[in-house]
């Protein structure tokens, strides 16, 4: 990779990437950025085979996708970097004329609908399961994991039957509760901050972060700084450019906080989703890699 060649950067193409929007538009970032709108599960799969250089997506898909006992090599990314502060918010959604399923409690041993193996939609799924007391050691809490690929894909399933319910951040979801497309079950919050930054192990060199990896730091602090100051425009891009209502970008303003200063990572925060990973069963106890090591010592200090 020539030394001046622009950073690849993958990003779901969601109200979040506002502020990494915003750091290209006015302050100059130097990168391509690529849209994954299936979510954080493929931009492991981009990461790993040398598609993208950088990630932002989720923090649970992050830590599972390293935390696994399968984790190929040195798994392909380290965890760099911390972009949204505040939990996210899981809707629980079922198709518009299912009328056998009535609560969350109804989808026990249902067909979930994911974007991946290995998403947040996935390993949220499972969360949900340990939280409702459905995990029994050496089943299943659900009938099939039916990968979707997609947002559109998975409301399609939940109406045609392929699958029962599927779960995606609140905001995104709830134009096509509106729409009368889908129904709302429940919600589900992350118990952790939501979003992270990776970077490819390639840009880590002996553990030495490549100079354009503080380039883009420096870049979406000044990106969210915008943001914050800048609601008006914020609301307009997110209501013309993506899949949102003006009403619902103002909405969603009040619940998010955007890290003040995205280099580094708090290792509390990894170990203890790590730990709720292992109780609800999408990590085991003594294998793949521990929480330390997803980092990158130095960064943020």
């Amino acid at each position: 990779m020539a030394d001046l060649q622009p950073l690849r950067i993958g990003f779901v193409p969601e109200h979040f990437s506002t502020p990494l929007h915003f750091a290209q538009k006015h302050f100059g970032l130097s990168a391509k950025l690529i849209p994954f709108p299936s979510g954080t599960g493929h931009m492991i799969t981009a990461i790993r085979s040398g598609e993208i250089d950088v990630g932002i997506g989720l923090t649970e898909a992050w830590v599972a996708g390293l935390g696994k006992e399968d984790t190929p090599g040195d798994g392909g990314y380290r965890i760099v970097g911390t972009y949204v502060q505040t939990p996210l918010c899981w809707a629980i959604s079922t198709g518009a004329d299912r009328p056998e399923i009535t609560s969350v409690s109804s989808l026990k041993g249902s067909k979930i609908g994911i974007s991946r193996l290995g998403s947040g939609s996935q390993v949220m799924g499972y969360v949900l399961a340990d939280q409702q007391g459905w995990l029994t050691p050496g089943a299943s809490p659900y009938a099939d994991f039916v990968v979707l690929q997609n947002f559109a894909n998975l409301r399609k399933a939940v109406n045609d039957g392929t699958a029962d319910f599927f779960m995606w951040e609140h905001f995104t979801s709830k134009r096509y509760y509106d729409n009368g497309e889908i129904r709302r079950v429940g919600e589900i919050y992350t118990p952790w901050s939501s979003w992270k930054i990776v970077a490819s192990t390639a840009l880590l060199p002996g553990g030495n972060p490549d100079k354009r990896l503080l380039d883009l730091f420096k870049k979406l602090d000044e990106g969210i700084d915008y943001f914050a100051e800048h609601q008006d425009e914020a609301v307009k891009y997110i209501s013309t450019e993506l899949d949102y209502s003006e009403a619902d970008a103002r909405e969603w303003l009040g619940t998010v906080k955007f890290a003040t200063k995205t280099e580094g990572v708090d290792v509390k925060v990894i170990q203890s989703c790590i730990d709720i990973l292992r109780k609800a069963g999408v990590l085991k106890e003594g294998k793949g890699m521990q929480p330390e090591s997803m980092l990158i010592k130095g960064l943020g200090a």
